[in-house]
């Protein structure tokens, strides 16, 4: 929300909002209803909040409270123009007065040059950032705002697999190499089809024709009107040589379209190989959007996803958005905000919403083929044609090589082809408690689940270390800090799943209030890590357990499956150092067959080390 008492600089202000992607806060009508009141007679609420050149410091007091009270405003920006009689320093002491640390951005920008220089001092000891421009007030706003956009992208740990039907990935895989087989690398728009139905991303039906008189039966059986496309392994863009026809209307049409097309081909692309003609129905969408969604390999990144607008004119339009695979639903939406298509998928000249949730589902299908087929090379599905009962893919292409060495591992996939990997959801597991759980809460289901750490589990790992015994925390961290640090907290939570791998045990606990309604909470009561040394064929490893579950195997369970995924990265080694005064420690690893002897550095320290 930008309060201003210029309607110039406030317009300003605006206008680089605009410019720069954000956009202005405006009071909600209940909001503007309730201040009205205590603004001068001119002070205007329809976009901006312009107090008019009347403008008191009281008057900014109660605008900024009534914009960081509103649901709809997530920033507030005063500006000061200098006026007649105007005491820049008392509006400045006002803003310095208000209650810290508000809950919403606070900045300021205060015109002019020495008549304000006093009033710039306020701020300055208030802490309020204070700008001699509008513009570059709303730059420090956009600044926040894509701080805070890349912290969500952060936190973002998609899966591998969506939670959908499973795709048929054998059977996909079978397909490729068979084509690998043939010593081919572009598929036929069959194969790309039947690649796209085994991730169950939906698609016209389409049959393939090999005279014109199977080609006048299928168009008939299929139902007019009908498209038919040449089918050849050596012609990646069919319209090139004229092979597309569209809205062919009956059956002798579709015949002698069959036998048009054959000829034209051979005489434009006489080399090229011809399977024959594919028949489908027309994709008859009302009111239907044409998107592309497609697939490239660059070099450093490995596979990215684009996402645009379709048809014939994509190269024309050049509207592509990118995003590096896995995708999840957030990041699957934001990829589509991008794109200048996007504009379009709402109510727009008459049409209704397109179906956004079909085309997400659509980008984690193939967000899925990109994560578990790392031979595919490039992928054009244009067009998709959304409307609001779906989306259909009505054409595609697919180009495939060989599998690079490093994408498998020793237990098959290890998605070293993509350049951020998926969530490893493969290492979930849920086990029993032995003996019931510790503590006076209850256990749901008396079993916990072991997984790898989200981003977001680090309020429950904070959790976890605060309430550990300092002789717990000693052991642990060689540290007696009670909390760990932002930065410390953050480098165990964001992990890359590559080089380093944490897993947590955790617990629903179920606690009954005093009116008798039962709740469930997730309690994090177990960390187990590994980071790979500089050597890439062996790791450093830590444990530690909360201190109500010491001694109900939860560590030997922890150390059992972070062995098992340093196994899986293919590491040689695990190592790590205890101290020589943490008895249970020392017994639990020698129980997994740890060897164990005194570390030269430093006499207090046990190295241990296990042979993978």
């Amino acid at each position: 929300a930008i309060v201003t008492n210029g309607g110039g600089p406030g317009v300003l202000a605006a206008d680089w909002v605009n410019e720069i992607g954000l956009q202005l806060g405006k009071l909600s009508a209940e909001s503007a209803q309730k201040l009205q009141p205590h603004l001068p007679a001119l002070a205007s609420l329809t976009d901006l909040i312009d107090l008019s050149e009347e403008a008191e410091p009281a008057h900014y007091k109660a605008a900024i409270e009534a914009a960081a009270a509103d649901r709809q405003i997530d920033g507030v920006l005063a500006i000061f123009s200098p006026k007649p009689g105007a005491d820049a320093a008392a509006v400045a002491r006002v803003l310095a007065d208000i209650p810290r640390p508000m809950s919403k951005p606070l900045l300021s920008c205060w015109m002019g040059d020495a008549t304000v220089g006093p009033a710039r001092e306020v701020l300055s000891e208030a802490t309020i950032p204070t700008f001699r421009t509008p513009e570059a007030a709303v730059g420090a706003f956009g600044n926040i705002a894509s701080f805070y956009e890349n912290q969500l992208m952060l936190q973002q740990t998609p899966p591998p697999l969506s939670a959908l039907a499973k795709p048929d990935i054998e059977g996909a895989r079978l397909m490729i190499e068979s084509v690998l087989a043939e010593r081919r690398k572009v598929l036929t728009e069959m194969e790309s089809k039947t690649l796209l139905s085994a991730f169950h991303i939906p698609i016209t039906r389409t049959l393939l024709a090999r005279s014109a008189n199977e080609a006048m039966m299928i168009a008939t059986q299929l139902g007019f009107p009908v498209a038919l496309k040449i089918d050849s392994p050596d012609i990646s863009h069919k319209s090139d040589v004229e092979g597309v026809a569209l809205d062919v209307m009956n059956g002798a049409g579709a015949r002698d379209t069959y036998t048009d097309m054959m000829e034209r081909v051979a005489r434009l692309a006489p080399d090229a190989r011809i399977n024959g003609v594919t028949v489908q129905k027309m994709a008859r969408a009302r009111r239907g959007r044409e998107i592309y969604i497609g697939l490239v390999t660059d070099e450093p990144f490995g596979p990215v996803i684009v996402f645009g607008a379709g048809g014939t004119m994509i190269e024309l339009l050049d509207d592509r958005a990118m995003e590096l695979p896995p995708l999840n639903q957030f990041l699957a939406r934001r990829l589509i905000e991008r794109s200048r298509v996007a504009e379009t998928l709402g109510e727009w000249r008459g049409a209704p919403a397109a179906d956004m949730e079909a085309l997400e589902q659509v980008l984690l299908r193939v967000s899925e083929m990109v994560c578990e087929l790392p031979e595919l090379r490039e992928m054009d599905i244009n067009p998709i044609i959304v409307d609001a009962s779906g989306a259909v893919a009505v054409d595609a292409r697919i180009v495939i090589g060989h599998m690079n060495s490093q994408a498998t591992g020793p237990h098959g996939i290890s998605y070293n082809h993509l350049a951020i990997l998926p969530y490893p959801a493969r290492y979930r597991r849920e086990w029993s408690l032995p003996g019931g759980a510790g503590g006076s809460s209850g256990v749901a289901g008396g079993v916990y689940t072991v997984r790898p750490v989200h981003p977001d589990d680090a309020q429950m790992l904070q959790n976890l270390v605060q309430h550990l015994s300092p002789e717990s925390r000693w052991f642990r961290y060689v540290s007696h800090f009670r909390e760990l640090p932002a930065s410390m907290l953050s480098r165990f939570t964001l992990i890359d799943y590559d080089r380093e791998m944490a897993l947590v045990a955790v617990i629903r606990e179920r606690t009954v209030d005093t009116a008798g309604l039962a709740t469930e909470t997730e309690r994090i009561v177990g960390v187990s890590r590994y980071i790979t040394n500089p050597d890439q064929t062996s790791c450093e490893f830590s444990l530690v357990v909360a201190d109500d579950f010491s001694g109900k195997g939860l560590g030997s369970r922890l150390m059992e499956s972070i062995i098992d995924a340093a196994r899986d990265k293919g590491l040689a080694e695990i190592e790590g150092l205890v101290l020589a005064e943490n008895a249970e420690m020392l017994k639990l690893i020698k129980r997994l067959g740890f060897a164990v002897k005194r570390f030269a550095d430093d006499p207090g320290f046990r190295l241990v080390t296990l042979t993978l």
